[in-house]
């Protein structure tokens, strides 16, 4: 009986083929990373925002927030570089935040995806007041009354 060994045969089978992430697959990781940090509010432009509100009450159009909404990414065979668009709540210390979701969302991305981050690229493009109704929630309610 002869014993096969992975040498033999080129190697570790992990280490046969190659794996390939697709950009959204990064998109996704970071803006659940992203959104997990204290103080960011959401993610995207207040435009963006309602225009994405608006597109998921459309029949067929899919539920729930998209993820990847203010996410934009480039994902080569070994980096990724990411934009990300934040809405911060008010009263937080802007730098503090942008600095706890490059970390978090590097250490998602390298853990998650295998890929090196070589940068992290925050727009802060709104600000969360106390008083101010979010657009999806306002949205929703306006919903919510003319089906009832």
């Amino acid at each position: 009986m002869t014993e096969h060994t992975g040498a033999k045969y080129g190697g570790a089978p992990g280490s046969r083929g190659r794996t390939s992430i697709a950009d959204v697959v990064v998109e996704k990781i970071a803006g659940m990373a992203a959104r997990d940090v204290r103080g960011v509010h959401a993610l995207g432009s207040g435009f963006a925002r309602s225009m994405g509100s608006m597109r998921e009450r459309m029949p067929g159009a899919g539920s729930g927030k998209s993820v990847t909404r203010g996410v934009s990414v480039e994902v080569g065979e070994v980096q990724a570089a990411i934009d990300l668009e934040l809405v911060v709540d008010y009263g937080v210390s802007i730098t503090d935040v942008a600095g706890a979701v490059r970390e978090s969302v590097i250490s998602a991305v390298e853990r998650m995806a295998g890929r090196e981050v070589v940068e992290v690229n925050i727009m802060v493009g709104d600000v969360k007041l106390p008083d101010e109704d979010d657009e999806d929630e306002e949205g929703e309610g306006q919903e919510r009354q003319r089906l009832q």
